[in-house]
């Protein structure tokens, strides 16, 4: 059964704890966890001491998406902050295969994203390592972006590797997923679908009615 991911940079932090029940009543398991440096994309958002505070409130599984410059690091801090998956940018890093290394060393799943323009190729040599793969279908570093249609290719190209490479390996999206589209993305092959801003721009209401609706059509 696929899942669904709704990313906090969209929540209303004054209203968090409110938000974060309706997740865990209506059965929501991963928190998409948007960390950006200013620097890897143009955007700044929070970092390991905020996700510290949150992993003492929820047993929510910890999706950590790291949008920053050399990853390798801060690894350490996001593992000790409760990131249960940490997922890095190969265009982050120069060697995104020891980064992939040194987080599994830590015991926390690894995980790799790819920008809209980066080839696919460039999974050729990390499938040993990798628990994940994160398909950005929109320009990465701010939410509210339209899905980039193009993206659908793509991501059935990615189903299609790790289905030849390894079947235990996750895939999940990331940009313009909202449930307006879904009938275009559920039967592509993703196992988790980030959604921002068309879970958490609604009332408390509207979230659970918004929940509801992805887990009967993804």
């Amino acid at each position: 059964m696929a899942e669904i991911s709704p990313s906090l940079l969209a929540a209303d932090f004054y209203n968090l704890e409110k938000q974060i029940k309706v997740l865990e009543e209506n059965n929501v398991k991963y928190l998409h966890l948007d960390v950006m440096d200013g620097n890897f994309v143009p955007n700044i958002s929070y970092g390991p001491g905020i996700i510290k505070c949150l992993r003492s409130k929820t047993d929510m599984i910890f999706d950590v998406h790291l949008m920053i410059d050399k990853p390798e690091r801060y690894i350490e801090d996001y593992v000790k902050a409760g990131a249960d998956i940490i997922t890095i940018h190969e265009e982050a890093t120069n060697h995104p295969l020891r980064v992939l290394q040194q987080i599994r060393e830590t015991g926390v799943k690894a995980g790799v994203s790819l920008n809209p323009g980066t080839s696919l190729s460039v999974l050729d040599y990390l499938w040993d390592e990798l628990d994940l793969i994160l398909i950005m279908t929109v320009n990465p570093g701010f939410g509210g972006q339209s899905f980039i249609k193009s993206s659908i290719d793509k991501i059935k190209k990615t189903r299609e590797l790790i289905n030849e490479n390894n079947t235990n390996i996750l895939l999940e999206i990331d940009g313009g997923v909202k449930t307006t589209n879904l009938d275009t993305l559920n039967n592509i092959g993703v196992d988790i679908f980030v959604s921002g801003s068309d879970i958490f721009n609604s009332d408390l209401e509207k979230m659970k009615e918004k929940i509801k609706y992805y887990y009967k059509n993804i």
